[in-house]
């Protein structure tokens, strides 16, 4: 299936607490940003660029072949740094900028292709981002699985850390669809990035701590659509980072470059 013009952009920074220096994690001979750089260029983005505010990484970005900007260490969120390197490189506002988290090595190319498309089919919308069905009670009623509710034009209502919708009557049980679980995958229009980081943190986002509220609060429109397959969950801890490299290992994609 053809895709709209798109660019990636991946946000990596050192200070990771539970995993410091995480993109330099060593995946099979090569760091994980590496791997993460792989996924970007197998979906057949039109520009790839790692933002980064840690010189390493972007020494490390540039020996592996890939395009690296230097940002700011001031920035709250990836979102902050996304928006300092379209301004960087004058990027037009009209440009779909994918955000591919530089803690995903496992990301499939078919998901940061369809959120490109999904933004490109809804000329409305800010941004666009994806999510999966949740099957199971425990997950619903998690408060770090963050769940989504849309309207039948394929639009984001709310985002929330509370089981959504709520079952009034208790009608659902474990096996049906439950609700649907935000995955932290986006496509943005870069004069949105540029709107969005001028706007103080809304108080729905400050009560919820999730980002995309704020896009809600602005008035911003969401599209949103379920994934077409279900992601590898990224890399956030040691036992993350050992799963990631048996996937890898048996999927026969550890072979020197």
């Amino acid at each position: 299936m053809s895709h709209p013009p798109f660019c990636v952009i991946i946000p990596a920074r050192m200070s990771s607490t539970r995993l410091p220096g995480k993109p330099l994690a060593d995946i099979h001979g090569r760091p994980m940003l590496a791997w993460v750089h792989d996924c970007a260029l197998a979906c057949g983005s039109d520009e790839i660029v790692i933002a980064t505010d840690d010189e390493q990484l972007r020494t490390a970005a540039e020996g592996f072949g890939a395009r690296a900007v230097l940002t700011g260490d001031h920035h709250q969120s990836g979102t902050d740094r996304l928006a300092e390197v379209v301004d960087q490189l004058g990027i037009p506002d009209d440009t779909i900028v994918v955000n591919l988290q530089g803690d995903e090595p496992l990301m499939a190319p078919e998901l940061l292709r369809q959120v490109a498309r999904l933004l490109a089919e809804h000329p409305n919308a800010a941004l666009s981002t994806l999510m999966v069905p949740i099957t199971v009670r425990e997950e619903f009623l998690d408060p770090s699985a963050v769940k989504v509710v849309a309207n039948d034009a394929g639009e984001a209502l709310y985002f929330s850390r509370a089981p959504i919708p709520h079952d009034r009557d208790a009608q659902i049980e474990t096996g049906t669809v439950l609700g649907y679980r935000h995955l932290g995958l986006y496509a943005y229009r870069a004069g949105f990035l540029r709107r969005f980081t001028r706007c103080p943190m809304s108080r729905l986002e400050s009560l919820e701590k999730l980002e995309q509220l704020r896009a809600l609060s602005m008035g911003e429109r969401i599209a949103i659509a379920v994934a077409e397959q279900i992601p590898h969950a990224g890399v956030d801890t040691p036992a993350d980072l050992e799963r990631v490299r048996s996937i890898l290992a048996h999927a026969g994609e550890a072979a020197p470059p």
